[in-house]
């Protein structure tokens, strides 16, 4: 038990300091965004782009090679997440942005980033995306680049491959990326700078682009598919490949979405730039204009160095930021989280059907993006969040708003039980085993995580297990368990977000403590408690043969997640959540927070890693808070859905 008395020490003081110091970060108008940070591809391809437009700013670009410099690795290259492994894609465009800012390659880390890179198979070796970004640039020959022909667009809604049947992340990038990819432009590349001392063989001598391994009969299957794709695709009908283009470039500018860019995701947006420059859009076209003006937005200044984020998550950081100070409870918390809740009310869809309705034509909208702005692409997942803490704050006064997004959510369920982030029935998994997807990543399926939420969520508004649609999802998470306990976290990392994630699902159904599936993961996050009371996982734990929920450090969010899995199932008592606290209380800063440099959350497993900067802010507080909150009083079991 932990001292509740009125000293800067004691559990009440930190949880106010500590709250006090997230409601310090509140925006004027209510919301919060931190900054999304991702590996060294973003802020290089950033970059590029600048050079393939020749719209060079020299004083961003140093900034940005600072940055870039900063974060290479001991060993040569650069990583996916903070002490990974090299990365051959992210390091071969590390260095191309550092060789177009003129680092010279006779310098010690642009030598050593080189000589990484060759040990590594060379810039051959690289994935897709970066195999296109260096044929836009005449270094590879577009045979290099798996053919995905532009009359994709004129494709049947029956046929195998078809754009209804692949992610909205994937949509927005592949969309503008076709047109390209039929044109075949090159980058104006003002300093003409080439990387061919990355490759091990000249690009023009290599004869198999197909670079990883097959994933199964599938890929056999494909890959000789686009073979002969390689040889008909210029002998494609003009006429066909002209209508072709005009309904890319219709989808693209229908979706364009202001300020905040084509999907609000860095590659999209940088796409459709690409796009409409090789069309030959007047540069001073607003559609232009404002596009490029969405991708200035992502840079993140720091004065002496500057990097670029993929995205931005407002939502998400508000929604999350609230759940934390309704946990604080004081009237000041209180007050930040209205006001929070007032601006996440504004910004619910309700007036545009999106993508999503091809699976689903007769839902009507009701959901949140998760950035400022993106009506075609809401996600279940900020829905689901958004909703339990409207619901927490104040049923009677969101009850419309809260019902609204209840219904879009019920409606996304998948068959199975679970949900997807963006779509339903998002499945055809043979489709990540086209060539073009050797990031596999192409779909986005049902995972345990997102899922969780949204029988978190609706289990608060209904008859809990009673209800069909979370009977169905209670029983997806009881069968997408681990063997060892755990569940799999596909957008944080990992084992122990998706536990956490299923644990506060399961135990707002109502699902028993004692159920056998509980106690199994609750030994499970016990036994990943690090000797020094907190938890850490880094992102190696997606590949399948390292171990899961193990990493270097403990790190905050990881810490809090786990904290607030085991209170959520009745271990609050515990010496393992005793210890978490301990860990939290004496790892703050001075500021009264926490500093966290690791990655805890992921875009794509094993290709592309993220940190929140505002995850060691408020699920601290949140998990610090509850563990108060359950020990001062008469508090029974947590009644909350997260």
């Amino acid at each position: 038990m932990f001292d509740f008395a009125e000293d800067e020490n004691s559990l009440d003081a930190v949880v106010s300091r500590s709250a006090a110091a997230l409601m310090a970060r509140q925006q004027a108008d209510g919301h919060w965004v931190f900054p999304l940070e991702a590996d060294a591809t973003i802020p290089a391809e950033y970059v590029l782009y600048l050079h393939y437009l020749d719209e060079r700013d020299p004083a961003l670009e140093e900034k940005i090679g600072v940055y870039l410099r900063s974060i290479q690795e001991e060993h040569g290259g650069w990583p996916l997440f903070p002490g990974g492994d090299l990365n051959v894609s992210a390091s071969v465009k590390a260095y191309f942005a550092l060789k177009a800012l003129g680092d010279d390659i006779a310098a010690p880390h642009m030598r050593r980033a080189r000589e990484a890179i060759l040990a590594h198979g060379g810039a051959a070796a690289s994935n897709v995306f970066t195999r296109t970004l260096l044929a836009l640039f005449g270094q590879v020959p577009w045979r290099a680049v798996p053919v995905m022909p532009v009359e994709i667009m004129l494709l049947p809604k029956w046929f195998p491959f078809h754009l209804d049947k692949v992610s909205y992340w994937s949509r927005t990038v592949i969309v503008p990326l076709l047109v390209l990819m039929a044109l075949k432009p090159q980058a104006r590349n003002p300093l003409g700078v080439h990387v061919r001392e990355l490759f091990q063989v000249a690009p023009e001598e290599v004869r198999d682009w197909h670079t990883e391994p097959a994933r199964s009969r599938w890929a056999y299957f494909f890959r000789r598919l686009d073979g002969v794709l390689q040889v008909v695709d210029p002998w494609f009908p003009k006429a066909g490949r002209r209508k072709a283009i005009a309904r890319a470039r219709a989808w693209v500018d229908e979706r364009l979405n202001g300020e905040e860019g084509l999907g609000a995701i860095f590659p999209a947006m940088v796409n459709a730039v690409l796009m409409h420059d090789v069309l030959g859009t007047d540069p001073s076209d607003p559609r232009v204009v404002t596009a490029k003006r969405a991708l200035r937005k992502l840079v993140v200044d720091e004065g002496d160095r500057a990097w670029v984020q993929p995205c931005v998550s407002p939502v998400w950081d508000t929604a999350l930021a609230c759940h934390a100070l309704l946990e604080a409870g004081d009237e000041a918390s209180m007050a930040a989280a209205r006001r929070g809740a007032d601006w996440l009310v504004e910004r619910q869809i309700t007036d545009v059907v999106g993508d999503w309705a091809l699976q689903r034509p007769d839902l009507a909208p009701g959901g949140w993006a998760f950035q400022y702005a993106n009506p075609h692409y809401p996600d279940v997942d900020d829905t689901a969040v958004v909703m339990a803490a409207l619901d927490r704050l104040d049923g009677e006064r969101y009850g419309q708003v809260v019902a609204s997004g209840a219904t879009w959510i019920r409606g996304m369920q998948s068959e199975g039980g679970g949900w997807g982030a963006f779509d339903a029935e998002n499945t055809h998994y043979a489709l990540n085993h086209i060539p073009f997807a050797d990031h596999g990543a192409l779909l986005d399926p049902p995972t345990a995580d997102v899922s969780a939420r949204c029988v978190s969520a609706l289990s608060m508004l209904g008859e809990r297990r009673e209800d069909p649609v979370v009977k169905q999802g209670v029983d997806y998470l009881l069968a997408e368990q681990e063997a060892d306990g755990s569940w799999f976290g596909r957008w944080g990392t990992n084992y122990i977000y998706g536990t956490w994630s299923a644990l506060a699902g399961l135990n707002a159904a109502g699902v028993a403590h004692d159920h056998p599936a509980v106690r199994k993961a609750v030994a499970w996050l016990v036994s990943k408690q690090r000797e020094d009371g907190g938890w850490g996982e880094d992102g190696r734990s997606y590949w399948d043969e390292q171990p899961r929920g193990d990493g270097p450090v403990s790190t905050a969010s990881q810490t809090a997640w786990a904290l607030l899995g085991l209170m959520a199932v009745g271990e609050t008592d515990s010496e393992a959540v005793a210890r978490g606290v301990a860990y939290l209380l004496e790892s703050r800063n001075d500021e009264g927070l926490w500093d966290e440099e690791h990655f805890t959350a992921v875009g794509f497993p094993r290709v592309f890693y993220l940190r929140y900067h505002g995850y060691r802010t408020f699920f601290p507080v949140w998990a610090l808070a509850r563990y108060r909150n359950l020990t001062s009083g008469n508090a029974g079991p947590v009644l909350h859905a997260l």
